[in-house]
């Protein structure tokens, strides 16, 4: 699948510039990449493996994670208490969101 323009052209200016966060739109399109770049729903995870794969730090993650989540654009889904989390992205510039 092809990387939605307004990822870059919007979005991108928007976590950077705007909120002071390009830790959160390095992990947005690193999920983005896991999930809709391979024709999947969500991606598993742990915040260390999500860290060791982005080169962020754990805390960054979860900083990212949050923001992201507060915007809309990830949700996460935990099949237990002790599971790594499942990661949804969200496109809600697009008719659905999904």
């Amino acid at each position: 699948m092809q990387l939605d323009p307004h990822i870059i052209d919007t979005l991108m200016r928007d976590l950077v510039s705007h909120d002071r966060a390009p830790s959160a739109f390095l992990l947005y399109l690193f999920l983005w990449r896991q999930t809709r770049g391979e024709g999947r729903d969500a991606f598993g995870a742990s915040l260390a493996e999500l860290a060791s794969d982005t080169g962020l730090s754990k805390s960054s993650v979860q900083n990212s994670l949050r923001r992201l989540k507060r915007r809309g654009l990830v949700s996460a889904r935990r099949q237990g208490p002790t599971s790594a989390c499942f990661y949804h992205v969200h496109e809600p510039w697009r008719r659905g969101g999904r």
